[in-house]
């Protein structure tokens, strides 16, 4: 099965986003370029494509297309506040580096 874990910070930020934006979903896709390869690409919408995977969580839906998850599954999601800001934040197992910022990874 594919999993993504999502933090109760992760899930509280994109709730309050989603209530503002009037927003149904939060999406995830994992596009090619970036530094390292690969990079995600977060997004908030209202309609959900029929080749996307819905995962349920308490506070949230969370839509992603089947490549997508294919790269990132297993990995956490988390939204962190930090000195340089305030940014989600991937543990993604399947990477093998990543870069800096840590907004692409390599496989």
């Amino acid at each position: 099965m594919n999993r993504i874990e999502i933090t109760n910070n992760a899930q509280d930020h994109i709730a309050t986003i989603l209530k503002k934006d009037s927003a149904k979903y939060f999406r995830i896709t994992v596009l090619g370029g970036g530094c390292a390869g690969f990079q995600y690409k977060f997004d908030f919408e209202n309609a959900k494509n029929d080749d996307d995977i819905l995962i349920h969580t308490p506070k949230i839906n969370v839509i992603i297309d089947e490549a997508s998850l294919e790269l990132i599954q297993n990995s956490k999601i988390d939204y962190v506040n930090e000195l340089i800001g305030s940014s989600f934040k991937i543990i993604n197992p399947q990477a093998t580096s990543s870069c800096g910022c840590g907004t692409s990874f390599s496989i």
